[in-house]
């Protein structure tokens, strides 16, 4: 395969809400650029960038796949990204390695709330937007597209602008016309994807040379020279046109507005044609700010803080030092773990031997390649700015930053949201159990979303992902490529009891059969402590009443049955408890004996201690747009959640609250359908409080049901 200058590659993240036709758009690209035999579909897994068996199951991409390109004389690399709320963590992820954005709207929907989203996160990364209204040859799509046209610029401004019009004819969309060069293309719908050159439709004239005129007053303003040329000569000459828009698109001045067909072909060519002359290369890429030293596990990278002048520029540039940032990984059966990473600059060739900075340790990139889909294809080298992949590093993982040794650079890393729903995992068998762990971290190096770890309060395997959706992709996952079945369960609520007053009794354990015998006998006095104190033991013991030796046994039979709980068998907490007093006998008291003693004590004083259930109080930020804002407080109002706050910042909701965890089990999906997919939230224990009475009633009456159907059979 040909290797390409930085001047030479176009970089594209395609993003989009979902369903809007962008695997299959990228399809019909590749199509036309003679890239694959015929037009891949999502439906029979023929897509080129719909490689994964679950994503063919559910018709939906669910993570970033990467595809090229070869169209006169320039690759294009083209990152499929998902549209489905839960999975637009890997759509933020894709930005890093491109320089342009590819913002695919369905045409008969218009805007739609995962658009706004995609939009915000190339506007952070600051990338060129350039709109493609797809499926242009549905039936609703000619009636929407003007709404939705004018719902785009008024949600995102006066420069998003069509370059093209979209032609309509008997046999419903046709082609295009150019508002640059004033060409109209015709194409045969399912064909090839070539245009054929004509003359613009009879009755498009009038309305093609007032778009122009739009077009051609709007790339000149702000530029004083365009301006005066302009206004001297009614217009600016093609070539100019075209060099003054390709600079108001790269400098976000313009945000173009083409139209085309996935599922027909129409369109493609001149889109590649549109790429290639008007998207920026990564030679034009400003220079790339990463870190000189890594941040220490933990640290933030906030611009404010003790790191905040570390960063150094490294230029996209073939005679800079070899540098490149792994984005993605994808665990493959066969290939093992394979890395896609950007080359930000230098010139990485086959089989070199690079440091990974990250990890302090050596790599070399043995069978170098770029990924088509799921397919590599193995090339020489790769030239600053290109984007390629290499299979079985040996300690390399996303986010992971590699180059010479001497010129180490840190770039920063993809931020992940935290995850939205937790669930308990059981494996179904023994030979699961073995499998789940290995299986779950190679799912985990592929996705950063997911979370796999054991709960210290209740002992359970816990998974935690974007949604329920997300999580059961992950358990399909399991089964398909790992072959190991789990069951999902709702987590358990970690609930602590506690004590309301004080309380004293005394324990006296007492067991005689032939020979030695079990005496102890105790009194100790429990007290509540402020939430958050744990549990605390007071010797208070004088004048021998019992041998030091076997203290330590009776506060070990207390902290045995507060462990055990009272109420419903949730431990107890916050409560000091005082030993002082007891007596022993000289040759039946040992420490079971005492311990014994502890446990028959302990229980006596909480039936008097007014016992009470505590449960875990989340502290929760909530960000969505401001019009949900209302709807979102009697929501929580709704789960026993207190408000504490409320920011507003450029049309946006920050909410802070504390609620219940047991109320938050299942929150992401409610704040997707409060918010329709635009909201986020993040959550972490803050403290424990006191269980509503009705509610602790049901708590203890449900942890009562087993134990009497135990006792009855």
């Amino acid at each position: 395969m040909k290797s390409y200058l930085g001047n030479e590659i176009r970089n594209v993240a395609v993003v989009g809400h979902a369903h809007s036709g962008k695997t299959t758009l990228i399809s019909a690209l590749l199509h036309a650029a003679h890239m694959t035999p015929r037009l891949g579909h999502v439906e029979d897994g023929s897509a080129v960038t719909a490689y994964d068996e679950e994503e063919v199951a559910r018709r939906t991409t669910m993570q970033a796949a990467v595809a090229f390109a070869e169209w006169n004389g320039i690759k294009v690399n083209l990152v499929d990204t998902p549209g489905f709320h839960m999975f637009l963590h890997e759509a933020r992820a894709a930005m890093i390695p491109v320089e342009a954005a590819l913002v695919v709207i369905n045409a008969p929907c218009g805007l739609e709330p995962m658009t706004e989203r995609v939009w915000l996160y190339a506007e952070e990364f600051n990338l060129p937007r350039v709109v493609v209204f797809n499926q242009m040859d549905h039936p609703r799509a000619a009636e929407n597209v003007h709404s939705a046209i004018n719902a785009l610029r008024e949600r995102f401004g006066r420069h998003l602008l069509p370059v093209q019009l979209p032609i309509y004819g008997e046999g419903g969309f046709e082609g295009v016309v150019d508002l640059v060069t004033m060409q109209a293309f015709f194409y045969t719908a399912n064909g090839d994807g070539a245009g054929r050159i004509g003359e613009i439709p009879e009755f498009m004239r009038e309305a093609a040379q007032a778009a122009h005129e739009v077009l051609v007053e709007l790339v000149a303003e702000g530029k004083d020279e365009l301006m005066e040329e302009f206004f001297a000569k009614g217009t600016i000459p093609e070539q100019r046109l075209i060099t003054a828009l390709h600079d108001a698109i790269r400098e976000d001045r313009i945000f173009p507005v083409l139209f085309a067909s996935g599922g027909a072909c129409i369109g493609t060519d001149h889109l590649l044609d549109f790429l290639k002359v008007y998207a920026p290369s990564p030679a034009e890429r400003a220079p790339v700010a990463a870190r000189s030293e890594q941040l220490p596990p933990g640290m933030s990278a906030a611009a404010d803080g003790p790191f905040a002048q570390e960063f150094v520029m490294r230029k996209v540039d073939d005679q800079e030092p070899p540098s490149l940032f792994i984005f993605k990984t994808m665990s493959d059966p066969f290939a093992g773990r394979i890395s896609f990473f950007k080359v930000f600059s230098g010139v990485v060739k086959n089989d070199v031997t690079l440091s990974n900075y990250s990890r302090h340790s050596v790599e070399k990139l043995s069978h170098l390649c770029v990924m088509q889909g799921h397919t590599a294809v193995p090339v020489a080298d790769l030239h600053a700015g290109d984007l390629g992949a290499v299979a079985k590093l040996k300690e390399t993982y996303t986010c992971d930053s590699l180059g010479d040794k001497g010129h180490e650079i840190f770039f920063e890393p993809v931020m992940v949201p935290e995850a939205a729903m937790t669930w308990a995992i059981e494996p179904r068998t023994r030979a699961d159990e073995d499998r789940l762990a290995t299986a779950l971290h190679r799912l985990m190096e592929e996705d950063l979303l997911v979370r796999f770890f054991r709960d210290p309060q209740t002992n359970e395997f816990l998974i935690s992902g974007a949604g329920q959706p997300h999580i059961e992709a992950v358990v399909s996952k399991l089964r398909r490529r790992y072959r190991t079945e789990v069951t999902l369960k709702a987590p358990k609520v970690p609930y602590r009891e506690t004590i309301r007053s004080k309380a004293d009794a005394q324990g006296r354990h007492k067991k005689q059969t032939g020979g030695h015998g079990q005496f102890g006998d105790c009194k100790i006095r429990i007290e509540p402590l402020p939430r958050g104190s744990g549990f605390e033991f007071v010797n208070d013991i004088f004048g021998g009443a019992i041998p030091r030796a076997y203290i330590p046994a009776v506060e070990k039979g207390i902290q045995e049955a507060a462990a055990r709980g009272f109420l419903a068998g949730y431990p107890v907490m916050d409560f000091r408890a005082t030993l002082y007093d007891g007596s022993f006998h000289e040759v039946d008291s040992n420490e079971l004996s005492f311990r014994m003693a502890g446990r028959l004590a302990f229980r006596k004083c909480m039936e008097q201690a007014r016992p009470a259930l505590l449960e875990p109080v989340m502290r929760v930020e909530i960000d969505a747009p401001e019009e949900f804002a209302g709807a979102l407080m009697g929501d929580l109002n709704q789960r026993r959640g207190r408000v504490q706050g409320m920011d507003s910042r450029g049309g946006a909701t920050l909410l802070r609250a504390e609620v219940p965890m047991a109320e938050m089990l299942s929150y992401g999906q409610t704040l997707t359908a409060l918010t329709q997919g635009r909201g986020s939230f993040h959550m972490e224990m803050d403290h424990y409080d006191l269980v509503p009475q009705p509610l602790a009633e049901k708590l203890i009456a449900g942890a009562k049901l087993p134990e009497a159907e135990e006792l009855a059979s």
